[in-house]
C-alpha cells in the first residue's frame, strides 16, 4: 500500500515538473500531413525584423456559417503563430456590425462584403460579411483579402484555397510595409505604349507595393547610351504594349539593362488589330506590328510571331448587334474566338495559382526555343482547339455572328495549345555579344547572373476598360459587370515574382486538403451514427463497472 501511495506522489511531482516546464519551454508538433500549421522559413525571416508594434484587425468576427468559422480558426491559429515569433505583433477580432462601422468606410479601406444566403430553423436570410484584415504598422497601413475570389468553384474549393492562401496574403503585406527601402519599378513611355489612363488600374496596384513611374529618355526622344545608369535605378521595367519600333540603340540599353540584373516584363502586340476600330467598320485588316525585337528576344530563347491566335473551345464573349425587330438593334452576346480566356496549367506556378481566366485580346503564338542555360516556363496557352491566322488577313465581326458550333471549320482549329505567356529563369545571354555595338557601352557585359524576365504576347492584357473618359477596374467584364478575369492579379503577381528575393512567392504553392465529411452519407446513416454514439460510451461503462465489481468481488471473497 505504501508503494502504491509512493509512485503517486511521485507522478504528482512529475506532472507539476511537466507543467512548470511548459510555461519556460514550448514546443509545437504538426502532426497533419500537409504540415499546414508549419511556417515556411521565409515567413519566419520577415517575421524577425518586425522591430516596432504592428497591430492586426481580423474582420471576421460575428454570427456566420460553419465553414467560415473554420477560415476565422485558421486566421487566428496563423497569428497565434506569428504573435509566438514575435512579441511585437499582436491581433483583435472585429465585428463590424456591432461596432456600427458603416460600409462606406469599410469600402474605403479596400473591403467589400460578401453577401451569404443563409437558412436557419426554417428561415432563410442573407447576411453581409467582410473577410478581411489589415495591418498597421509604423504609419502604414495594408487590407488583406482573407477569400480567394475565383470562378468556376464550388464553396468548398473555395474555402480550401483561402486557406492555402493565408500565410501568403498576410506574409506578403507585412513583408511591403516593414521594408523601410521599396524597391522601383519603372515604366517605358517613349515607343507609344499604354497611356496613363489605360494603365490607371494597375499602376494604382503597383504603387501600394512599390515605387513606381515612368522612364524618360533624356533627349525625350528614345533611349540612348547615356541612359542606362538612370534605367539601372530600377528594379524591374515593364513594357506594355509599345507601337513605336525600337531602335538599335535603345535595344542596347534594354540588353544591358537586363545582363546588369535588371527584371523585364514584355506585354507586347505583334499585330495591330484593335477591337475599337473594328466596332466602328466592322472589318478590319490585321497587319505587322514592326517593332525590331525579333533578334533581341531570340537571343533570349523567345520568338514571338506575327499571327493571330484563335480559340474556339475558351472564347471569350463580346455584346454584338445581330439583328433588328422593326427599327430595334437586338443585341446578344456571342462568343469571339479572338479573345481566348487562358486558365492557369495543371501544375500551376506561384504566379498562375488561383487566379480567374486571364482575357487576351488578338494575341499572338510564342516559341520558345533551345537555349542553354535558360528554364522556360509556360504560365498561359490557348485550349487545345486553337487556330492561328496568318497576317495579313481580314478580320471580321460577321465571324462572331456564327453561334452554331457545327457550322465552323473545326479543321481551322487543329493547331493545338499555343504559348500566351512564358516565364525565363536564368543566365541570359547579350544579343550584341562580340558585335560592334559592343564598344559602345562601358563596361559592356556579355552574360547576366542568374535573372528572370516575363513575356506576353498581347499588351491590352494590361489594359483597363474605359467608359466614359473614366477607367475601370483592370479585369472588370463590363458585360457582366463583375471582376471575372485576372490579368491584374496575374501581372502585379509576376512582378512579386521577379522582384521576390525572400522566395515569399513559393508559398502561394501551399496545398491544404480539407478533409470534408460526405454530406450524403450523414444523411443516409443518420440514425445509425446517433444511436451508435449514445449506446456505445454507456456500453463501455458498463463494461468497465462490470470487470471492476468482479476483480473487487474476487479480491475480498
Amino acid at each position: 500500500m505504501r508503494f502504491i501511495k509512493n509512485n503517486i506522489i511521485v507522478l504528482i511531482l512529475m506532472f507539476i515538473g511537466i507543467l512548470l516546464a511548459s510555461g519556460v519551454y514550448y514546443k509545437r508538433y504538426d502532426l497533419t500531413s500537409d504540415q499546414r500549421y508549419t511556417l515556411s522559413e521565409a515567413t519566419k525571416n520577415v517575421l524577425e525584423k518586425i522591430d516596432k508594434p504592428m497591430e492586426i484587425d481580423v474582420y471576421l468576427e460575428g454570427d456566420f456559417p460553419a465553414d467560415f468559422k473554420q477560415l476565422q480558426s485558421e486566421t487566428l491559429t496563423l497569428l497565434d503563430e506569428f504573435k509566438r515569433i514575435n512579441s511585437n505583433i499582436s491581433y483583435q477580432l472585429i465585428d463590424p456590425v456591432k461596432e456600427k462601422i458603416s460600409q462606406d468606410t469599410l469600402e474605403a479601406m479596400g473591403m467589400f462584403p460578401s453577401v451569404l444566403q443563409v437558412e436557419k430553423e426554417g428561415i432563410s436570410s442573407q447576411i453581409k460579411l467582410f473577410p478581411y484584415a489589415t495591418i498597421k504598422y509604423n504609419g502604414y497601413g495594408q487590407t488583406v483579402p482573407l477569400i480567394t475570389r475565383q470562378i468556376g468553384i464550388n464553396a468548398e474549393e473555395q474555402m480550401a484555397k483561402s486557406m492555402e492562401g493565408l500565410e501568403f496574403g498576410f506574409i506578403n503585406s507585412i513583408d511591403k510595409l516593414s521594408n523601410e527601402h521599396l524597391k522601383n519599378v519603372g515604366i517605358l513611355v517613349n515607343q507609344a505604349e499604354l497611356n496613363k489612363l489605360e494603365m490607371f488600374s494597375l499602376a494604382n496596384r503597383i504603387v501600394q507595393n512599390y515605387n513606381f513611374g515612368p522612364i524618360f529618355p533624356k533627349d525625350e526622344q528614345s533611349l540612348k547610351i547615356q541612359d542606362l545608369p538612370t534605367l539601372k535605378n530600377f528594379d524591374a521595367i515593364i513594357i506594355a504594349k509599345p507601337r513605336k519600333a525600337f531602335t538599335d540603340e535603345e535595344k542596347v540599353v534594354i540588353d544591358q539593362y537586363i545582363m546588369n540584373g535588371g527584371k523585364t516584363l514584355w506585354a507586347i502586340d505583334q499585330v495591330n488589330a484593335e477591337m475599337d476600330t473594328l466596332l466602328k467598320s466592322s472589318k478590319i485588316l490585321a497587319y505587322p506590328y514592326d517593332l525590331n525585337l525579333t533578334d533581341l528576344l531570340f537571343s533570349y530563347g523567345i520568338r514571338v510571331n506575327s499571327s493571330v491566335v484563335k480559340d474556339l473551345q475558351r472564347p471569350d464573349y463580346i455584346n454584338l448587334q445581330v439583328g433588328s425587330v422593326q427599327g430595334n438593334p437586338q443585341n446578344r452576346r456571342v462568343p469571339w474566338v479572338y479573345f481566348p480566356l487562358a486558365f492557369p496549367q495543371k501544375l500551376s506556378h506561384p504566379i498562375t495559382k488561383n487566379l480567374n481566366p486571364v482575357r487576351f485580346e488578338f494575341p499572338s503564338p510564342i516559341d520558345t526555343l533551345s537555349t542553354p542555360g535558360i528554364k522556360k516556363t509556360v504560365l498561359y496557352q490557348s485550349s487545345p482547339y486553337s487556330g492561328v491566322q496568318g497576317i495579313p488577313s481580314y478580320i471580321s465581326l460577321e465571324e462572331a455572328k456564327i453561334s452554331n458550333i457545327d457550322s465552323v471549320n473545326v479543321n481551322l482549329y487543329n493547331k493545338g495549345p499555343q504559348i500566351l505567356a512564358v516565364l525565363l529563369e536564368g543566365e541570359f545571354t547579350s544579343a550584341y555579344k562580340d558585335r560592334i555595338e559592343s564598344s559602345q557601352v562601358e563596361d559592356f557585359k556579355n552574360q547576366s547572373k542568374k535573372n528572370k524576365m516575363i513575356v506576353i504576347s498581347d499588351g491590352d492584357v494590361a489594359r483597363n476598360p474605359i467608359i466614359k473618359g473614366q477607367p475601370l477596374p483592370l479585369g472588370f467584364n463590363i458585360s457582366t459587370g463583375n471582376m471575372d478575369y485576372g490579368n491584374e492579379e496575374f501581372l502585379i503577381n509576376s512582378l512579386n515574382y521577379l522582384l521576390d528575393d525572400n522566395g515569399l512567392m513559393s508559398l502561394r504553392n501551399r496545398s491544404v486538403e480539407l478533409r470534408m465529411l460526405d454530406k450524403q452519407t450523414i444523411v443516409m446513416d443518420k440514425s445509425y451514427w446517433q444511436w451508435l454514439n449514445l449506446l456505445l460510451p454507456l456500453v463501455g461503462i458498463f463494461m468497465i463497472g462490470g470487470v471492476l465489481i468482479f476483480l473487487r468481488r474476487k479480491k475480498f471473497r
